[in-house]
């Protein structure tokens, strides 16, 4: 079993901060030749400017790159909860267009050999109040993820379900977050980025998992 990625070409979608940047670093240590579609470059890695709104700008990112060994989407916008009082169905569709259906303009417009690693979340599993949204697009992903592992095969097709992790996506202000959720968790913190791109690097170079939802939370789901 190769447990490196020595030579594969790996494209990140989001991978300019939080858990896409991490996962980009650890796939460079890896040895992979490492690009990143995203609209703010980062020093270290070949770029390739897109608005991931843009089905067209996806598309001519892909075009430009060409071939690759695999494809691992990250972005996602700050989140933001939203009640059903205050349900807004237009803030909602932005919140599906960024992480649900610009994977599949992704997955469509990418030339992949060998797997697709997308990122879901626990809210599916252990959704709050004001989490209706977020935990319905983080289900949408995860049946997404198997649908494609079937449509797609064999190309491998996985997803990791992180729980709350210390990254840029919670705002700037979210120390007390960390330590309030930590509390409750089994591991009494919560995650780091460079853990949850441990997961996926063991997606991209375990050659007998497809469809899996690999969820790495500090055993949130159990609290």
């Amino acid at each position: 079993m190769k447990s490196t990625l020595d030579g594969q070409r790996v494209a990140i979608l989001g991978g300019s901060s939080g858990i896409g940047l991490a996962t980009a670093r650890a796939a460079l240590e890896a040895g992979a030749e490492v690009t990143i579609v995203s609209r703010k470059p980062q020093q270290g890695f070949a770029h390739h400017a897109a608005d991931l709104n843009d089905p067209a700008a996806i598309t001519a990112a892909f075009d430009a790159i060409g071939e690759i060994d695999h494809l691992v989407y990250t972005a996602g916008e700050p989140l933001e909860l939203m009640t059903l009082e205050d349900f807004d169905r237009d803030r909602a569709r932005t919140f599906f267009g960024l992480r649900y259906f610009s994977v599949l303009d992704a997955v469509k417009a990418a030339r992949v050999t060998t797997s697709i690693t997308l990122t879901t979340g626990i809210a599916k599993d252990r959704p709050g109040p004001g989490w209706a949204v977020a935990a319905s697009v983080c289900g949408a992903v995860e049946a997404l993820t198997k649908a494609l592992a079937i449509e797609l095969a064999p190309l491998r097709v996985n997803a990791v379900s992180p729980g709350v992790v210390r990254s840029p996506l919670w705002g700037p202000d979210a120390e007390q977050l960390y330590t309030d959720v930590g509390k409750t968790l089994p591991l009494q913190r919560v995650g780091e980025v460079e853990e949850i791109a441990h997961a996926f690097l063991y997606l991209m170079t375990q050659p007998w998992a497809t469809g899996t939802i690999l969820t790495v939370d500090g055993g949130t789901v159990l609290a």
